[in-house]
């Protein structure tokens, strides 16, 4: 009779405590979609020389269960680079999305802009950046599609206007990091995954981690189109921010917007 009642107990417990990890584990991964896949409801837009929440010729714009960055009311583009920002500031977290270029870049395009858009994380508020101020103080995952057949154009690179990183406990000045990828050359969906932990951040395309860096701080060439207020903060530790698709002059579209907070 004892041996039972130990049996069943011991049962019972390992229910229990297997449920409890179930619970924990789900708890602890609830992805949140940023984008409802209907409208704009939750972002926040910034283009270059234009007020807060002025949507230029309706560059952003959700279409089909996408975001899209479209240029076709566009005349000629002419330093309009733009932020589209998610309402909401994040430290830890992991990231995931969908991206794809499409079509042909805009009339006025920078010929380095052509198939070159992005996300910004750690990026300084929407409602911080001045009028007229072309990038955010930001960490820019950086997507680059292929031109040419004979062209090597990796996605997924780093970027940092207005920032420094250290990478192998080296500091990094350079203002973009070629990442460690393939050059995709179509119009096909690109998974893309950013991983921030603590001081420690790494992109992955397709599954593959192609780049990771760690230790961001505020500094570097583009600090100074920033306003005196981040000036005075050079130097000092990048620990979180807000997330933004970019708009550089050609189009791109982006889906699945989700994160996870850790």
């Amino acid at each position: 009779m004892r041996l039972s009642i130990k049996l069943i107990l011991l049962v019972v417990s390992i229910g229990f405590f297997s449920n409890c990890k179930k619970i924990e584990k789900k708890q602890s991964e609830q992805w949140v979609n940023l984008f409802n896949g209907k409208d704009l409801n939750g972002w926040i837009v910034k283009i270059n020389g234009f007020e807060l929440n002025n949507n230029y010729n309706n560059t952003f714009r959700a279409e089909n269960g996408v975001i899209k960055v479209s240029y076709d009311q566009y005349d000629n583009f002419s330093d309009q680079f733009g932020h589209l920002f998610y309402q909401t500031p994040f430290s830890n977290y992991n990231l995931k999305l969908q991206y794809r270029f499409t079509g042909d870049q805009a009339p006025g395009g920078e010929s380095w802009a052509t198939k070159n858009s992005g996300i910004m994380i750690h990026s300084q508020s929407p409602e911080s950046m001045l009028l007229k101020q072309g990038f955010p103080l930001s960490l820019e995952v950086q997507f680059l599609g292929g031109v040419n057949k004979d062209e090597t154009r990796p996605t997924g690179n780093l970027c940092t206007p207005g920032t420094h990183v250290e990478m192998d406990g080296k500091l990094i000045t350079e203002h973009c990091i070629t990442a460690d990828c393939k050059t995709y050359y179509g119009e096909e969906w690109i998974n893309v995954e950013v991983i921030v932990n603590k001081d420690s951040i790494t992109h992955i395309i397709d599954g593959k981690s192609v780049i990771s860096y760690s230790k961001p701080t505020i500094g570097g060439e583009f600090l100074d189109s920033t306003s005196e207020d981040l000036q005075a903060k050079n130097g000092q530790p990048l620990t979180n921010g807000y997330i933004s698709l970019q708009s550089e002059s050609h189009p791109i579209e982006f889906r699945n917007i989700k994160i996870l907070e850790l």
